[in-house]
């Protein structure tokens, strides 16, 4: 089999799987932290630096939600089974960047990553993830050249693939929807907080020997609990969050 048409299978085989990439590399980060303590011996910093891994997975998902927000019904959604694509998008964040979405994962599960206070444990992830979403992104991308053609060729000519180039911003065609927002980003919201709670306790087990459940984190599993568990609510059992032509 040619390495073109490799990359494209392997890449839509990744690509029905990508979900679940995370799950792997939470194990990676707990192995990581055998020998955990906190950061300056102090659990006050250890709180600084865990706000601080917090706030760098609210920026992936806040591009995330940019990203969803402007976006119309069967494009950038959460599809497993194969690449799905009625228009092209190439205004708003896709006049700057040709996968927000992934940009902003990757900076959800940076978060996480960061978490064990290890550089090596950021840049083994930084690998595992280019690694992996590079051959999803050249699957996608052979979808979209093949369904929208010189279209598509124009567009990626001076929109990069990963880092954001902002010279070419072009103002989103569609308004932005909270709705849309929050009826499809929920999951993600609550995933990397039960990530970073999971490495939370265990990083208590190391230090203490038994698992500790300090308020702040009482706090933010609640509300991200309270939070996942009513969008779910309307979304399945409403039409609140029902989006027209989204």
């Amino acid at each position: 089999m040619p390495l073109q048409e490799e990359f494209e299978k392997t890449g839509n085989w990744l690509f029905r799987w990508r979900s679940y990439l995370p799950l792997f590399l939470v194990v990676l980060f707990l192995a990581s932290m055998n020998n955990y303590h906190y950061l300056g011996n102090s659990k006050l910093m250890d709180y600084g630096w865990e706000a601080v891994c917090l706030l760098v997975c609210l920026f992936g998902l806040l591009i995330r939600a940019i990203t969803i927000g402007h976006t119309s019904a069967n494009t950038s959604g959460r599809n497993t089974k194969s690449q799905i694509a009625e228009k092209l998008n190439t205004s708003g964040i896709y006049s700057i960047v040709r996968h927000p979405l992934y940009l902003g994962n990757f900076f959800m599960m940076l978060g996480v990553a960061m978490f064990s206070h290890h550089a090596w444990s950021v840049v083994v992830f930084a690998l595992a993830f280019w690694l992996y979403y590079e051959r999803i992104m050249f699957a996608e991308e052979a979808f979209l050249r093949k369904k929208f053609g010189g279209v598509y060729v124009t567009w990626t000519n001076h929109t990069p693939a990963f880092f954001p180039r902002f010279k070419h911003f072009k103002r989103a065609d569609l308004p932005f929807s909270f709705k849309n927002v929050l009826r499809r980003e929920f999951n993600g919201f609550f995933a990397f907080i039960m990530a970073m709670f999971v490495l939370e306790l265990y990083s208590e087990w190391v230090v203490n020997g038994h698992f500790v459940w300090h308020w702040p984190w009482r706090i933010i599993v609640g509300v991200g609990f309270v939070t996942w568990f009513l969008l779910r609510a309307l979304k399945k059992k409403t039409k609140l969050l029902d989006v027209e032509g989204r």
